[in-house]
């Protein structure tokens, strides 16, 4: 079997569906070797059962300082690496039980869905606030700058006790460490600002609790400072980022199916399902990796310990013998069991607060905004695709 050359994950095309490369793998063989771009060989996975097969087998390791780490995406500059990549204490992204137990049961009691539930009011609140203010600026208007980003950004600072004003700090910087081209050095330096500020707030903390999440884990003593840290970086990242950019990309998809658009807003019932199937259908967080940590059978093929495995999760969510013509966007759709959040222990934790976000953001969004339209032809809306988590950079709209 040849194997594929490097990643086909451009999405610069079409934004919505997958690369015709990856629909086309997913049919002949949706466990490939695959060629990465340091000249090793390793496995990308595409079929939906097999996708959730590697998410879920503990064997196929997320560990990064289980061998050398190759990333499909090289950073100009990073040197060949010889090395084991160190573990980063508190990131519990990238770790095995019982080390990932330990951290992310530390945070299981603050996102349950009864306590995310508690907290949908004052989302609601801060959506509808953040709409006033877009419903006084004069369009056209950048949809991302205005709502899309402002919004999960309010949620995650006031969950986690992060001054709102401080937001240029981490958003700047976030952008800049999950940009793919960036240099090692500007990409290092983003890294230490974020995490230098981030010290700083969880040591105030563990000094002076206050009444939110970061507090509440600098009361464990149990804890470092160097793991807060890591967990207020993973928290902080994941929290806005990736609700930002489906905020946006799903507006500029709905604005793309306008009469799908148009039943939503006739009937907000059918938001919590179009909800899941814009997660299934865009999938903006796809590329994951896993390491063998032993020979595993996968899809007909021996995956060999130390193997790099690559799933995409957008191509397991089109995957049509799971969902029926599921490169096709469709509100009444049951997208029950998509990708989107993972699968398995490293399952996203913050999920729950996720689709409270965009329920509350798509549904005021289309009430408050009913002549909303792009204000740009679609070709012209600039796409992620330089990025680690997809979106749109801008979204420029306007309204009647």
């Amino acid at each position: 079997m040849t194997a594929v050359q490097g990643l086909p994950m451009d999405r610069d095309v079409n934004p919505f569906d997958p690369p015709s490369r990856i629909t086309e793998l997913r049919r002949t063989s949706p466990v490939s070797p695959m060629l990465f771009p340091d000249g090793h060989e390793g496995w990308l996975v595409t079929g939906y059962d097999e996708v959730r097969q590697v998410l879920a087998d503990t064997r196929f390791s997320n560990r990064q300082d289980l061998g050398i780490l190759h990333v499909p995406y090289p950073t100009p500059g990073m040197p060949e690496q010889t090395e084991p990549s160190p573990q980063v204490p508190g990131l519990f992204i990238s770790m095995d039980p019982p080390d990932h137990t330990r951290l992310r049961r530390k945070l299981t009691g603050a996102f349950t869905v009864k306590r995310m539930k508690s907290l949908e009011e004052g989302i609601i609140e801060i959506t509808e606030r953040q709409l006033d203010e877009l419903a006084k600026l004069t369009p056209p208007v950048d949809l991302v700058r205005e709502f899309a980003l402002p919004v999960p950004s309010l949620v995650i600072c006031e969950l986690l006790g992060v001054p709102y004003e401080e937001r240029e700090t981490f958003q700047s910087n976030s952008s800049k460490f999950m940009e793919r081209d960036v240099n090692l050095e500007d990409k290092m330096a983003a890294y230490m600002a974020l995490n230098t500020y981030l010290a700083e707030l969880v040591a105030g903390k563990r000094a002076e609790p206050d009444d939110d999440l970061l507090s509440d884990l600098a009361r464990d003593e149990d804890l470092s400072i160097e793991e807060l840290t890591g967990m207020a970086f993973l928290l902080l990242l994941a929290g806005h980022e990736t609700t930002a950019n489906m905020l946006a990309l799903g507006t500029f998809a709905l604005l793309e199916h306008p009469e799908q658009m148009a039943e939503l807003r006739a009937n907000a019932e059918l938001v919590p399902d179009a909800v899941e199937e814009l997660l299934r259908y865009l999938a903006v967080a796809d590329v994951f990796f896993r390491y063998a940590a032993e020979d595993v059978e996968l899809g007909g093929h021996t995956i060999r310990e130390g193997s790099t495995v690559i799933v995409s999760l957008l191509a397991g969510n089109h995957d049509s013998g799971k969902f029926e013509n599921a490169d096709m966007l469709d509100i009444h759709r049951n997208a029950r069991g998509h990708l989107s959040f993972g699968h398995g222990v490293h399952q996203c934790l913050g999920q729950q607060l996720a689709r409270i976000e965009m329920r509350a953001g798509f549904e005021g969004l289309l009430r408050r905004f009913p002549g909303l339209r792009l204000a740009v032809p679609a070709g012209e809306v600039k796409l992620r695709t330089d990025m680690n988590i997809y979106g749109v950079h801008a979204l420029p709209v306007t309204w009647a």
